[in-house]
């Protein structure tokens, strides 16, 4: 029988659990605070879906139950062997294997001819704007877990997401100036002709 395919989230749950025992309220605080948010999706109700389809397939187990007051029980999870050995087996999966991956972004560079000149650059820049805003996030990140004196070897995803976004922003820079400069001309449709209307008057007034 095929072992599961463990997902992005459960590979981070297995993770942590390589530290010690955890219920998930305490996974989901360590997560936060190490900003696992930049490469799963973390929400409480997928957190807990998750958790409950490890211990469906084994690779989790339930330790304790604990109670604080008039709180919740907290169920206490552990990693199994056999959650250590599919672990291991992903982990080299997604360091070593290029996944097929299917970023909109390449989907939306296919059309950029049928956007027009005017709206494809109005895009590029929107996006270019959001790259500096999380560029400059990811500084703010990478300064504090060098300050805290993090280990490099547990914040490379940081790195590697910082990198990635900065060469985007590079590449979507130079594609703008491309454009805008005539160096790839767009074949389709001619600009939206509101937007050129827009820019005729401002010529006008300007010229």
């Amino acid at each position: 029988m095929v072992s599961p395919k463990l997902t992005p989230l459960g590979v981070a749950v297995l993770e942590l659990l390589h530290e010690r025992p955890m219920h998930p309220y305490e996974m989901a605080q360590l997560m936060r605070e190490r900003y696992a948010g930049n490469r799963v999706k973390l929400k409480a109700g997928s957190l807990y879906h998750t958790v409950d389809r490890l211990l469906r397939n084994d690779y989790l187990e339930i330790i304790e139950t604990q109670r604080d007051g008039r709180r919740p029980e907290r169920t206490v999870y552990a990693m199994t062997e056999a959650g250590r050995d599919a672990f291991v087996q992903r982990a080299r999966q997604m360091v070593g294997d290029i996944a097929e991956e299917y970023p909109e972004i390449l989907s939306g560079l296919a059309v950029l001819d049928e956007l027009g000149r005017e709206t494809a650059l109005l895009e590029l820049e929107h996006r270019s704007t959001k790259l500096r805003a999380a560029i400059a996030a990811d500084q703010v990140i990478l300064e504090r877990v060098r300050r805290d004196g993090t280990p490099e070897i547990y914040w490379l995803d940081v790195r590697y997401a910082a990198a990635h976004r900065e060469f985007e922003l590079t590449w979507v820079e130079q594609l703008y100036a491309d454009l805008s400069e005539g160096r790839i001309p767009l074949r389709g449709h001619a600009a939206d002709p509101k937007l050129e209307l827009v820019k005729e008057s401002h010529d006008r007034k300007t010229g």
